[in-house]
């Protein structure tokens, strides 16, 4: 079988694709069930009719291509990845995996290749938390790590419930139709993106990943007394925002204590009310994320957190509640789809490394309900999450090749 990927037509799919955002392009934002998350979705949804895939939805909005193979009664094998993206962000993250799997899939159909397996390309709803505050939305609820009833009343930052911003979206049914029973796939590889510096540092043109950090967010919330600017005096305050200025800080120490520096931590959202110049604060919310590839290591910094947060909430006589939104086990990946990734890379002539992620991903998940493992392609400078994330088209090219034939690899020929 000789597999050829279509590189140009690949990195034109990228760029027609980072084109549908809501900001300007070459910024890419796109939350999910926004305006541009339901274009983009349908943009991907064409490409794969004309590429003569079957498509289903579940009723958060994952969507499922597949390829039948010569035996629709195995259990399939899947690939993919997302096409959400936070604010100000780039081409690349996640959409290589979709677009890429995409081609994949088309360029053993041109090979003739007859799977016995089905295959089948997800596109994953909602892996950024960007608008509800959880991380890969849809990869939890599909492996059964999120109860559907609590999944159903997040809301975003303006009040509206999960159900009612899908069901605009045109995503309909109980979400507890939505997971799937291990073993539903007999195989699962997402392609992505490093979002780091080792490959292009090292001049490595693959990661095969083996582990998957574990991730956890909390939610704090504190409680002062607003008041004039001008009006109360200084030792009179209970000022929210000073607080929080300062746990924000203990976060950034709790994480140099670790030990290690695999423990990374970030207070990434801080909101005011009132929100305005002329008066204190009288409440915050912020949003933290601890990762570590040692649980815990990682529930040891989560704790200390905790301790420090009612230490300051009592010495500046505020109020200070810690929720923690999730807490995930890092994910192991699946020694037969790591050797399958290991000998395509092998057959192609392509050098990798064996590497932990760092960063979560819809893998993760997906990694409780099938045997899965990760490719990561290098990025220019390690970048992520910005307007000038880069990968090559020849990179993005050679990793697809190799995807492609560990799909084959997976799900078997039919002589």
């Amino acid at each position: 079988m000789k597999l050829d990927i279509d590189r140009d037509r690949l990195a034109a799919e990228l760029d027609a694709l980072g084109a549908i955002s809501g900001e300007q392009p070459p910024v890419v934002t796109r939350a999910v069930f926004t305006e541009a998350d339901v274009r983009a979705r349908g943009f991907v949804k064409n490409l794969c009719r004309e590429a003569w895939l079957t498509i289903r939805e579940d009723a958060v909005g994952n969507t499922f291509a597949r390829l039948v193979g010569e035996n629709p009664d195995l259990e399939p094998v899947a690939t993919g990845s997302h096409i959400d993206a936070i604010p100000n962000a780039g081409r690349f993250d996640g959409t290589v995996g979709v677009l890429g799997g995409l081609e994949a899939i088309r360029a053993l159909a041109r090979a003739g290749h007859r799977p016995r397996r089905s295959i089948e390309l997800i596109i994953f709803t909602s892996e950024e938390p960007t608008r509800f505050g959880i991380g890969c939305l849809g990869s939890r609820l599909l492996s059964g790590l999120l109860d559907p009833a609590a999944a159903a009343q997040l809301e975003d930052r303006d009040g509206i419930t999960l159900d009612a911003a899908r069901s605009a979206a045109g995503f309909h049914g109980p979400l507890s139709s939505v997971p799937l029973p291990p073993g539903y796939y007999s195989a699962f590889t997402e392609m992505h993106i490093e979002q780091g510096p080792v490959l292009e540092r090292n001049n490595i043109p693959l990661g095969v990943v083996t582990a998957i950090a574990a991730p956890a967010s909390l939610k704090v919330i504190i409680e002062g007394e607003g008041g004039h600017a001008g009006a109360v005096l200084m030792p009179d305050r209970h000022d929210a925002f000073l607080a929080a200025a300062e746990i924000a800080l203990a976060v950034e120490q709790a994480a140099r204590d670790s030990g290690s520096p695999d423990t990374v931590a970030t207070v990434g959202v801080c909101d005011l009310f009132p929100g305005a110049v002329n008066s204190i604060p009288s409440r915050v919310r912020m949003e933290v994320d601890v990762r570590d590839i040692d649980e815990t290591r990682r529930d040891t910094v989560i704790e200390k957190i905790e301790q420090v947060c009612e230490a300051i909430a009592r010495r500046r006589g505020v109020q200070a509640k810690v929720q923690v939104i999730n807490a995930d086990p890092p994910g192991l990946c699946a020694p037969a789809v790591v050797d399958a990734l290991v000998q395509s890379a092998e057959t192609h002539g392509l050098r990798f490394e064996r590497m932990i992620s760092r960063a979560y991903h819809d893998a993760l998940f997906m990694s409780r309900i099938a045997p899965t493992a990760m490719l990561f392609i290098p990025c220019r400078g390690g970048v992520s999450h910005r307007p000038d994330e880069y990968a090559s088209p020849e990179a993005i090219a050679q990793a697809t090749l190799v995807l492609a034939e560990s799909l084959a690899r997976l799900a078997g020929s039919v002589q």
